[in-house]
């Protein structure tokens, strides 16, 4: 779903360009945020809250075969809904509703592992399930925009997600997984993480995904709020980016799987920031200026992209037997993509630039989630490299 939704929008800017007319059911906005915040983030959230989530707990491990049903039902659902963006938006709608229906068998699944759980520390759990349903939530109203005709639906749908749940969900494995695997690999760190930091973190992107669905809503704003939101977000993003280097950015540096995931991080702080800007440029023209996308895509691109990257690479390692490393493949593979990242920011504060930008950050985050899937796809269903069960 990484490479099938990269491929698809890139063959869309591209034929924008050479002048291809491309019809739409759905606006082209509308199915863009929602296929690239909501079709392979979950996925991936399931494989990961399924293998590290019974450790977390306590509990048995999970068999793949359980997920199998649910799992291929999300990509038919996905499938169907890329036809409908362009056909029909009924189509789209139902390829979204079973979409949610195999969202919420998943999200059931992993809340019989909480609730039966004896750990005594399910902190980052409970955050999980908290997000999960927040997901839940966001697919049935993106469902039931599709199949009514509301966009504005939709739009709230996929804004309250990208906060509210997938934003969620990486900063708590952020918060747990960060400073256990620097500590590891550095003795002179320590894995500090308290837990007011994750209560901080999730306040605030709980606050920014709610306002965003309320600008939808109700718009103009009170520019009056605007400073307000100011409030919240630049001391949030001095204290990730403070965070960034408490945890070993530095450090990190020498390790590339380990420089790959604090390099994601770091986009968290910069998405945060770059939301201060832009709302305080809104503020002093009266909504006139801002950052436009510019924020949203250092969050989803840069935080969530990298970040997904350098875990997916280590779990795809760990449980294929292999060492624990970044080669020359993947670590250009993310350099790739951080300039995918950059440059779709760039393109979004410099839009007198014209489409350049935006079109060689696409053809980079295609070729450098392709090539991913590629060559760390190939690597699953084979037996683990080091001869032991799994």
């Amino acid at each position: 779903m990484l490479s099938i939704s990269a491929l698809w929008w890139c063959a869309v800017l591209f034929s924008r360009v050479m002048g291809l007319g491309v019809p739409w059911a759905v606006s082209s906005g509308t199915a863009h945020a929602l296929m690239m915040s909501m079709a392979f983030t979950p996925l991936f959230f399931a494989g990961f809250m399924f293998t590290a989530g019974p450790r977390w707990l306590n509990m048995p491990e999970v068999g793949a075969a359980q997920l199998l049903p649910a799992v291929s039902a999300t990509v038919l659902g996905w499938l169907i809904s890329l036809v409908g963006f362009h056909g029909s938006t009924l189509v789209a709608g139902a390829g979204v509703l079973i979409v949610a229906l195999a969202w919420t068998t998943i999200t059931f699944k992993f809340m019989q592992l909480w609730r039966y759980s004896p750990s005594l520390d399910k902190a980052h759990a409970n955050v999980m399930v908290l997000s999960f349903c927040a997901g839940v939530v966001g697919l049935w109203l993106a469902a039931a925009g599709l199949l009514s005709g509301e966009e504005t639906w939709v739009r709230m749908a996929t804004q309250g997600s990208i906060w509210c749940f997938v934003a969620s969900v990486f900063a708590t494995v952020s918060h747990r997984m960060i400073p256990f695997f620097s500590a590891s690999a550095i003795p002179k760190l320590d894995a500090w993480r308290p837990l007011w930091l994750l209560w901080v973190s999730l306040f605030v992107l709980w606050f920014e995904g709610l306002v965003a669905v309320l600008d939808l809503l109700v718009w103009p704003s009170n520019m009056a709020f605007r400073w307000v939101q100011v409030g919240v977000e630049a001391p949030t993003a001095l204290l990730i980016l403070w965070l960034s280097f408490r945890w070993g950015l530095v450090q990190s540096l020498k390790i590339r799987l380990l420089a790959m995931l604090h390099g994601g991080f770091v986009w968290l702080g910069l998405a945060l920031m770059l939301q201060a800007v832009s709302h305080t440029m809104m503020a002093l023209s009266q909504g006139q200026s801002s950052l436009g996308l510019a924020p949203l895509h250092a969050l989803t691109v840069g935080y969530l992209g990298a970040t997904m990257m350098a875990m997916a690479t280590r779990v795809s390692s760990g449980h294929g037997g292999r060492p624990l490393a970044a080669d020359d493949l993947v670590w250009g593979l993310y350099w790739v993509l951080q300039t995918a990242a950059l440059l779709r920011v760039v393109a979004a504060v410099w839009p007198a630039a014209g489409s350049w930008p935006a079109l060689v950050a696409i053809s980079a985050w295609t070729l450098a989630t392709c090539a991913w899937s590629l060559r760390y796809g190939s690597w699953f269903g084979r037996p683990r490299l080091d001869g032991r069960p799994g």
